[in-house]
């Protein structure tokens, strides 16, 4: 059943030969969620990991890499839709929690699908929102293993 929530900075990091740590860290984390059958995605990060990887500052991938890659994502990994209810409980993440509206679309998209953990580096690390805990896997403190 999948469990933890892998928001887009993971998947980008997983191409980004710029950062070869994070790099190593997001193609170990990848692997291990998909093996074990833990991870999902949003459909809302499928598309920033589409955008990010082909941004025209610094591209990771071609854009016909970078679909290839987006459609490989979209089959590896359940994929829960933004639907309305996603968007307005996101709006009450900015109302309440004073999140970022694309940061609360995606905490509201592991909330309402019952996800308990969003893999991210962009959140307050190790901190939980109405039942939903935030865990970087670049923190020092990680350890993969604890998560298996």
């Amino acid at each position: 059943m999948a469990s933890r929530l892998i928001d887009t900075n993971i998947l980008v990091y997983a191409h980004d030969r710029g950062e070869p740590a994070k790099q190593a860290r997001a193609i170990q984390l990848l692997a291990h969620l998909q093996v074990a059958a833990q991870g999902c995605l949003s459909t809302q990060c499928l598309a920033e990991f589409f955008r990010a990887v082909i941004r025209p500052a610094r591209p990771l991938l071609t854009v016909t890499e970078a679909v290839q890659q987006t459609q490989r994502l979209a089959r590896a990994w359940p994929v829960f839709p933004v639907t309305p209810f996603i968007v307005l409980e996101a709006t009450r993440g900015v109302r309440d929690h004073q999140l970022a509206y694309w940061d609360a679309q995606i905490w509201a998209a592991a909330r309402l699908n019952q996800i308990p953990v969003i893999f991210t580096e962009v959140f307050n690390a190790g901190s939980v929102l109405e039942g939903v805990r935030f865990v970087n896997p670049f923190a020092d403190n990680f350890s993969l293993s604890a998560w298996g």
